[in-house]
């Protein structure tokens, strides 16, 4: 594979969905999920100028952090974490993508050495299979929230099934900003939401367009 010219369709890729929408080229982060690739692979990809690296598991996160920590890289643990996995690997995250229970907040809590950056998972399109919060539990999550002092939750993460069509695709990313926006003007502690994580391979072009923040794009480098 040729992951230099995978690396620059990406970016491009992304610049493009960014203009289509109005928005500067720079607005979005793009996170390179290395999940699939062994971390040889993965230090060539962040040789080809790469700075944000996403795992979704305890182990290949480590794995690859050992492998790179020299590199000045920003870290992102995009999966579930199971409470008991914490203490091995919070100290180690830049960003964690899917905080989907009080009682994870409050583990991470207890065990992270710095502010952890989080975004809150959101089941957006309710379906039974996703993790996350529904959007009416939140009147009663983030009051709990707020009492963390390790926590910050910098905004949303949200899903679309694999089998979304285009319309589908709207309606979520759209609820989800929408979501984002309302939250953002309460103005809660150690809350901004001022960032939004959604969109991966297959549908971070309809994610920009209704302003993700954050896509997480992983097969689209190792084709």
């Amino acid at each position: 594979m040729d992951l230099e010219k995978n690396k620059k369709e990406v970016f491009a890729s992304v610049e493009e969905a960014c203009r289509k929408a109005g928005r500067p080229e720079n607005s979005v982060n793009v996170v390179a999920v290395t999940k699939y690739v062994d971390s040889s692979t993965a230090k060539r990809l962040v040789a080809t100028g790469i700075q944000h690296i996403g795992e979704n598991r305890v182990d290949k996160f480590l794995d690859k952090y050992q492998v790179l920590a020299a590199e000045n890289l920003t870290w992102h643990l995009i999966g579930s974490l199971q409470r008991r996995k914490v203490k091995e690997v919070i100290n180690y995250v830049d960003y964690f993508h899917a905080l989907d229970s009080i009682k994870l907040a409050k583990e991470i809590d207890k065990r992270a050495d710095h502010v952890i950056n989080c975004f809150l998972q959101v089941n957006i399109s309710r379906e039974a299979s996703k993790h996350g919060f529904l959007v009416e539990e939140l009147n009663q999550v983030l009051p709990e929230l707020e009492k963390l002092e390790k926590i910050r939750i910098v905004g949303l993460m949200t899903m679309a099934p694999i089998d979304a069509g285009p319309q589908d695709l709207s309606e979520i990313f759209q609820g989800a900003k929408d979501l984002q926006k309302e939250l953002q003007r309460k103005q809660l502690i150690n809350m901004p939401f001022s960032e939004i994580s959604m969109g991966m391979s297959r549908d971070y072009k309809e994610a920009i367009a209704h302003g993700s923040t954050f896509v997480r794009i992983g097969t689209a480098f190792f084709k």
